[in-house]
């Protein structure tokens, strides 16, 4: 007869002590309803741990000299790491079909694009990008470089491994499939040409100075990830996308996410399929600027 495993007493006020310090480190929220998640999935890890409660745990992730790797561990157990390839088909439309054109004619003089997936998960964004980019076949002889991002050591292994099952593929046309991947039984493994233009890195959204080395990017899709924030992180994660994007750079969003109440930084741009949040281009700033000038001088004169 197998036991059921004893869950360990998560007291309120030491709930809402781990809350807050995992809000703090990597922005995630658990709203008072999440107690009896962090109860059940963390249980385990206290007693492995051999520590007498939730209490001496707190204390751990305060003093104990691995408690970043500990802090990882909790992100690890307790996000949602769910997506698929072509997710949100009229977006990525948007990014393929004018997005991509206009970064062509804008960049043809560097010859080279780099966007960001922030919280990438197990890799089917990057690699749908990718994907996108190699199906329109403009970007032959460019500097192509994407980088996916999680705070999730344990995703970002699957990611790299490029290895899916059946299930990565709901909404991909079989054309993709089959161009792109081998299948190796029930299994696919994404071609080395998807590949090479995809990189991965292990980084939290909210530390300042690892972000600043991610550098410049023409695009960046953080989609579906700050629904799981609170207010104050979202600002924070937002600022960071501004900085990092280029003037004119688009910024993409989960359908149900917006910047609402978070920034006014960014202006919603109207494309055929979607709308996109774009940096304000700096070249149509000076241009207004001087015209306000010519103006003002023309009216003297």
């Amino acid at each position: 007869m197998i036991e059921r495993e004893e869950i360990l007493p998560l007291s309120d006020d030491v709930f809402r002590l781990l809350r807050d310090l995992i809000r703090d480190y990597c922005g995630i929220y658990f709203d008072d309803g999440s107690k009896y998640l962090l109860e059940r999935r963390l249980s385990k890890r206290v007693k492995n741990l051999h520590l007498n409660d939730f209490r001496d745990y707190y204390r751990l992730l305060l003093y104990d000299k691995k408690r970043d790797e500990e802090l990882l561990f909790i992100v690890d157990v307790l996000t949602v790491n769910e997506t698929y390839f072509f997710r949100e088909m009229s977006q990525l439309k948007t990014l393929s079909e004018e997005i991509l054109p206009e970064l062509k004619n804008t960049k043809r003089d560097t010859r080279k694009i780099r966007i960001w997936s922030a919280g990438c998960s197990t890799g089917e964004e990057p690699y749908t990008i990718a994907m996108l980019i190699l199906e329109q076949g403009h970007f032959f002889g460019w500097d192509v470089e994407i980088l996916g991002s999680d705070i999730n050591q344990r995703v970002l292994q699957h990611a790299r491994r490029g290895i899916y099952r059946k299930n990565s593929f709901r909404t991909t046309e079989e054309h993709f499939a089959e161009k792109y991947f081998t299948q190796e039984n029930s299994l696919y493994k994404i071609n080395d040409n998807v590949k090479q233009l995809v990189s991965f890195s292990c980084l939290n959204l909210l530390d300042p100075f690892k972000v600043k080395f991610v550098g410049n990017m023409d695009v960046v899709l953080c989609r579906n990830v700050l629904i799981y924030f609170d207010h104050e992180a979202r600002k924070k994660v937002i600022k960071s996308f501004h900085d990092r994007l280029a003037d004119g750079g688009y910024l993409l969003l989960g359908h149900a996410e917006s910047l609402m109440n978070i920034s006014t930084a960014f202006t919603l741009k109207h494309f055929k399929h979607d709308m996109v949040y774009q940096k304000p281009p700096k070249l149509s700033m000076t241009m207004s600027q001087d015209s306000l000038v010519r103006m003002v001088w023309g009216n003297k004169g």
